[in-house]
């Protein structure tokens, strides 16, 4: 691949505000302020927060919330959702708060929406107080919502103050071909949960295209797609931090979910062959290694995705080495590496 395409490609970063072992949710918060102030002038174009309840390793539930915190800290990247799961809100409540975070923060928050409830069926409960509400209506409740973003109209008796008239960029998020589908015939741009998707993502981006039709909003499709990068400066090295990600998928597939684990040396005996092999196939989109591996592992994923734009999950133990990983993206993005 030439320079050409990481000139061309644009990179965000995903935070899910991970708490770590030991560690409290204000100290995530610290963290992600830290983080999004670090990776600014690196040319990162998003920082975006996502939406999980009941996980002790994720400190984002209130996502417009940690959104603002953000968005508050810095001065010109853009701080959206990654995502926003709209069926456990009433859409008007959505345009409020994003409308009050575009009011405090205009050309710079977006909204990126997903369909799944972000937890377990029981919390799931707990949020939306009944099973009605679900994934099935997510068309609908997307129709409503962007309707309180547009312009009121005379008679119009309930609007969204703020909201009402403000351009705040609407994103369907997707980990399969539902969302794609309904992206690209609205015209919205697309972001592929690649990150722990990774079978569904070259399907996804296919039923995308093919049935993307211009809007307002878009001529063309445009692809963003989720994926792990934790780039160190050896090999070696990155394959130590990645296991902290690792544990905690295993404690996923165990159901039995805790903080954000310490790196081992060592993976080996620490799970079953199936496990493995499950843990495997949830980070399989991860780009792990050496500057000079990572630049290689992303040098084909663009070759083969010809993705717009790629937004990175890099759970890392020890902020330090997160924070350079992150940079060690960049310098590849920007030619250094």
């Amino acid at each position: 691949m030439t320079m050409s395409r990481f000139g061309s490609t644009a990179y965000s970063v995903l935070d899910l505000c991970p708490i770590l072992e030991g560690g409290e949710a204000a100290e995530a918060f610290g963290r992600a302020v830290d983080l999004a102030r670090q990776v600014e002038p690196w040319g990162y174009r998003r920082y975006w927060l996502a939406e999980h309840h009941n996980m002790p390793g994720i400190a984002s539930a209130a996502t417009p919330v940690v959104i603002g915190h953000v968005a508050g800290a810095t001065k010109t990247i853009r701080v959206g959702s990654g995502g926003i799961m709209l069926p456990n809100h009433a859409p008007l409540v959505i345009a409020e708060q994003f409308g009050t975070l575009e009011s405090l923060y205009p050309g710079r928050i977006d909204l990126g929406l997903g369909r799944a409830p972000g937890t377990d069926p029981m919390t799931s409960h707990a949020l939306r107080r009944d099973n009605h509400q679900n994934g099935d209506q997510f068309p609908a409740l997307l129709t409503e919502l962007r309707e309180y973003f547009r312009d009121p109209v005379p008679g119009q008796r309930v609007r969204a103050v703020p909201g009402a008239g403000l351009r705040v960029p609407i994103w369907l998020l997707g980990s399969g071909g539902f969302s794609a589908q309904l992206a690209g015939e609205l015209g919205l741009p697309f972001s592929s949960a690649g990150h722990f998707s990774p079978t569904n993502m070259l399907p996804g981006l296919e039923i995308y295209r093919k049935a993307f039709r211009p809007s307002a909003m878009l001529e063309q499709p445009y692809v963003m797609v989720g994926i792990n990068v934790i780039a160190a400066e050896t090999d070696d090295k990155a394959h130590y931090l990645a296991t902290s990600h690792q544990q905690a998928v295993l404690q996923m597939l165990r159901d039995a979910r805790g903080k954000l684990p310490l790196p081992v040396e060592s993976m080996e005996g620490r799970w079953m062959p199936h496990e493995q092999a499950g843990v495997e196939s949830f980070l399989k989109l991860s780009m792990i290694g050496s500057p000079a591996t990572v630049r290689a592992q992303l040098d084909s994923f663009l070759e083969e995705t010809h993705a717009e734009e790629v937004i990175i999950n890099s759970m890392i133990y020890d902020h330090a080495a997160r924070v350079r990983s992150y940079e060690i993206v960049a310098e590849i993005f920007r030619g250094r590496i």
